[in-house]
């Protein structure tokens, strides 16, 4: 039952996420919010509610390690899997802009967390808050940010959005299988991670790692295969920060966290792989298939080493 719950909370977590981000998408477009707010701020929070689901209920059960290792193996799977696969498509073509401010301040974000969990080897509420209200200053700044390059949005594109009444309907219903999936997801996971003596730090990293993240890496795949390789990467850019500010934030505000030694090291290796696709995307501002697929072969080194481990 266990294996059944986890598979239904993914489901949830997937498909609940799907209606939130329509619900959303085309309320903003009928009030004629801009397409670059909706991107890094909509889209990428809707694709971050399974992460934040699954965190914030381990949080609330007293399983901190879910908690942590969720958000940490998610940014990690995002970077090297999902940008890794969207590559073999085609070359993934990165704006100035994005490799000047947004990718920075992905890194900024993780090396925040690592400075304040290696204080005090914990993240407790003062911490918590600290990553929310950067969350909310980074949100302030893309909103601002965007204002200053709006355009009108078409009569034509906003005749072609979802009816208001389905959009109203959907994000309700949304947001309600994303808080039951991730409920089942943290609970199913934890039995099956004690019946096999694993820890819990290993599942967060892998099993629920890589559910929380299919909604970045269904949405990441589209948008490369139609040839918007720019919002396949700035969908996992947006996603991490949204991960490591607000996720945690939140997860640090409902319940203080120890931080373990490993999630230290795993949050290291997090620093060094966003380093490295930084410099993949610096070097010819885009990232070739050839460095897709070496993304993809580190990702498999780590999935080894922590198991290893």
């Amino acid at each position: 039952m266990d294996y059944l719950f986890l598979i239904a909370g993914f489901l949830l977590l997937i498909k609940g996420a799907d209606w939130f981000v329509d619900g959303s998408a085309g309320v903003a477009r009928r009030l004629r919010v801009p397409t670059l707010i909706i991107g890094m701020t909509i889209v990428a929070m809707g694709t971050s509610a399974p992460e934040l689901a699954v965190s914030t209920a381990a949080s609330f059960k007293g399983n901190n390690s879910i908690a942590i290792s969720n958000v940490i193996g998610s940014n990690i799977f995002n970077l090297m899997v999902v940008c890794g696969a969207c590559a073999l498509f085609q070359p993934l073509s990165i704006k100035t802009s994005t490799l000047k401010i947004e990718f920075p301040v992905s890194i900024l974000a993780a090396g925040i967390f690592l400075v304040l969990c290696w204080m005090g080897m914990s993240l407790n509420r003062v911490e918590g808050a600290i990553l929310m209200l950067l969350f909310l200053c980074f949100l302030l700044w893309m909103v601002r940010s965007a204002k200053k390059s709006r355009e009108e949005t078409e009569e034509e594109e906003v005749e072609k959005s979802m009816p208001i009444f389905k959009c109203v309907l959907y994000i309700p219903i949304g947001i309600a299988a994303i808080v039951l999936g991730g409920d089942l997801v943290v609970d199913s996971a934890s039995a099956i991670a004690t019946s096999f003596g694993l820890s819990q730090t290993l599942i967060g990293l892998t099993i629920v790692a890589f559910g929380t993240s299919l909604p970045e890496l269904v949405t990441s795949l589209v948008a490369a295969k139609k040839g918007d390789a720019d919002m396949a990467l700035g969908n996992v850019i947006g996603s991490n920060i949204f991960n490591v500010l607000l996720i945690l934030g939140v997860a640090g505000l409902v319940s203080p966290m120890a931080v373990l030694t490993e999630n230290i090291i795993d949050g290291v290796l997090l620093m060094a792989m966003s380093l490295v696709t930084f410099l993949f995307a610096w070097i010819r501002s885009n990232i070739s298939r050839g460095e897709g697929i070496v993304m993809l072969l580190m990702y498999a080194a780590y999935i080894f080493y922590i198991c290893l481990r």
